[in-house]
């Protein structure tokens, strides 16, 4: 009798959780697999973590700021997938800090110390070295487009 309602006790059971929580490092990415039917991502707090939805069911999770949030994931209904835990953590590489009163300082010493802007750092030192980055890309697309405009046809 059990074997013969089998088929119809599966089809009726929840999905299975996913897990309790999604764990990702600050300033990195992490893929994973949702059910193909995901129409939508809503995410509790955008400052901690980012969700992009990708083809196929599988998410992108960025790790934007310390802390934890929830992302949900609804189908074209409106009824709900999935609704887990992210939680972000800090930098895995070897950081070293470096204090200047209250204003704080973070070097990615891997193998040589460099810069490495971190949440938390003072307002001087962030604001330069986001300068720095944003120059250095601002150069590097200016020199792409240049050699593409002169490439032949």
């Amino acid at each position: 009798m059990g074997l013969l309602l089998w088929p119809a006790l599966a089809l009726a059971a929840p999905v299975p959780p996913m897990g309790d929580s999604i764990a990702v490092n600050v300033d990195q990415a992490k893929l994973v697999k949702l059910p193909g039917k995901v129409a939508t991502i809503v995410v509790g707090n955008p400052l901690i973590a980012d969700v992009t939805l990708q083809p196929g069911g599988i998410i992108v999770v960025t790790g934007k700021g310390y802390g934890a949030t929830n992302f949900i994931a609804l189908d074209r209904t409106g009824e709900v997938l999935v609704d887990r835990v992210i939680q972000v953590e800090g930098p895995t590489d070897q950081l070293v800090t470096v204090y200047r009163g209250v204003e704080r300082e973070s070097y990615s010493c891997m193998p040589i110390c460099q810069r490495r802007i971190t949440l938390g750092d003072g307002g001087d030192y962030f604001k330069a070295a986001m300068d720095q980055a944003g120059s250095l890309s601002s150069s590097a697309t200016g020199q792409a487009a240049a050699a593409a405009n002169k490439a032949p046809n």
